[in-house]
């Protein structure tokens, strides 16, 4: 009993700093003060891999971002139970349509009354999937910080493009969408999409 309100306390507080760094990310001086600190652990590894392969480190990075976030997804949601949950509602949406076609007001009726039951349990799912959300923030966005103090004081730093050539990470692809952003996320999501397929992790709603 003890070991389970130590774990929940434990559990609140993790996702509560989680948060915080969050919303910190919205405050400038909470950005430089998280990127400055990050910048001692990190310094070392910048001198060891070279200025020139900045981007090295940011492919680094996001692949470490997406093994460990892949990980939290597959061991902190039931995926057994997501999977029935899905099955059932694709079967559902499939009756719906079959019964809308065919204009069957009975079967119309009869699937509407479990409508409200499916939805709520689809969205119980998804919520138990988003949670490791937190989890996930808490590690990843020091480093994230960091690369934004790291390329604020280097607005110079710049990567090769397939098609697109030479750009600086600090300028924009649109809006505030910069390409060292840009490639942190293309590679995350790339490396993610293997993992996951080789992990069998769902994502929410398929």
């Amino acid at each position: 009993m003890e070991k389970n309100k130590l774990r929940d306390t434990l559990n609140k507080f993790v996702l509560a700093f989680g948060l915080m760094l969050l919303i910190g990310v919205m405050i400038p001086s909470v950005r430089v003060a998280i990127g400055s600190g990050m910048d001692i652990l990190m310094s070392p590894v910048l001198v060891a891999v070279g200025e020139q392969n900045f981007y090295l480190i940011l492919s680094v990075m996001a692949i470490i971002t997406a093994v460990y976030s892949s990980l939290i997804q597959k061991y902190a949601v039931d995926q057994s139970r997501m999977a029935e949950v899905q099955g059932r509602m694709k079967i559902f949406q499939k009756e719906m349509k079959e019964a809308r076609a065919t204009q069957n007001t009975y079967q119309l009726k009869k699937l509407e009354e479990q409508q409200a039951e499916m939805m709520q349990e689809n969205m119980s799912v998804m919520k138990e999937q988003f949670k490791p959300m937190f989890y996930i923030v808490l590690v990843s966005l020091p480093f994230f910080m960091w690369a934004y103090f790291y390329i604020g004081g280097h607005p110079d730093a710049s990567i090769i493009f397939p098609f697109w050539g030479e750009r600086a990470l600090s300028d924009s692809v649109f809006w505030m969408f910069t390409y060292w952003i840009y490639w942190y996320f293309i590679s995350s999501l790339a490396f993610s999409q293997v993992l996951r397929k080789l992990l069998n992790i769902r994502a929410p709603g398929m």
